[in-house]
């Protein structure tokens, strides 16, 4: 953390979901970066997974640069590749729509390490077992499995069996895990969202897309949930997400403006004093736009 900043309390950066609105954290990140704002441990889910582990592999302002690249080279079928045959064996197969090899090409063409407990800073992957709804925290381990599993959205692709578990997206359980962080010893949380397409005057196009529009609004309300009902001697420290902010988190054509937009905008927000006060931003809050 910076200077004006008690260094002795644990730190937690704390990722969220959002599918391709992830690239809104790049931007803060590398804001945050600039600033020498850093991060003791890393909880992420979903997209937040993602971004939260390449994070933990390289703190730093290149390693922020390097994953800024990754994301504006990225389209739509490097996540989701869909074609007439994967509609097909979603006919056929009738539990999953996607398979999981892109997520597991992006993961194994860019993250360093192979097992969590590798990673530079404690990294802590936030996945739900499907059969229970309960949060399963994987802190060490193959890190695809548990990068895979977080990011498994219900539906479009099939959930991650392991061990005892059938894994499915972190976000259906702590989509901004929180309560994960402050359990695994977080005492200043630092939560990155993704926010939610709040400027659009219609509903996405398409069923993924419509699907994954609803769960940012679920993310939303769940942090503002979380947040209100966190204990005493726990700060937390709200990096506002864009409003107006327009497409779907399905949209992968403005990445580089969503980075350079969050960055701008967390460069505001820092230069205003944000990490001076506890607070929910109005753009979370329902009709806070």
């Amino acid at each position: 953390m910076s200077s004006s900043v008690d260094p002795s309390i644990e730190t937690a950066f704390v990722f969220a979901g959002g599918g391709s609105l992830g690239a809104v954290q790049v931007g803060m990140m590398d804001s945050l970066a600039r600033r020498g704002i850093t991060a003791d441990m890393v909880v992420g889910s979903s997209v937040g997974a993602l971004n939260g582990a390449f994070y933990a592999s390289d703190p730093t302002i290149a390693g922020v640069e390097r994953l800024a690249n990754i994301w504006r080279g990225l389209k739509r079928d490097d996540v989701f590749p869909l074609s007439w045959w994967t509609l097909l064996g979603f006919l056929w197969r009738r539990d999953f729509l996607i398979t999981h090899d892109g997520i597991r090409k992006l993961i194994n063409d860019h993250i360093p390490y192979r097992n969590l407990e590798e990673a530079k800073l404690p990294l802590h992957i936030v996945t739900t077992d499907i059969i229970t709804g309960d949060s399963v925290v994987f802190s060490k381990g193959p890190a695809a499995e548990a990068i895979v599993a977080s990011t498994a959205i219900p539906g479009a692709f099939s959930p991650v069996h392991y061990g005892d578990y059938y894994l499915a997206d972190g976000a259906v359980s702590s989509n901004t895990p929180v309560r994960i962080a402050v359990q695994k010893g977080a005492r200043r949380l630092i939560i990155l969202p993704t926010g939610h397409a709040c400027a659009n005057e219609a509903p996405p196009v398409g069923a993924l897309a419509n699907a994954l529009h609803a769960l940012t609004l679920l993310i939303a309300r769940q942090l503002v949930d979380e947040l209100e009902n966190l204990g005493p001697g726990i700060e937390y420290y709200v990096v506002p997400p864009l409003c107006p902010l327009v497409g779907s988190p399905y949209d992968f054509s403005r990445t580089a403006e969503h980075i350079e937009r969050a960055r701008q905008s967390t460069d505001d927000w820092l230069a205003k004093g944000g990490l001076k006060q506890s607070k929910i931003p109005h753009e979370l809050r329902p009709h806070g736009h």
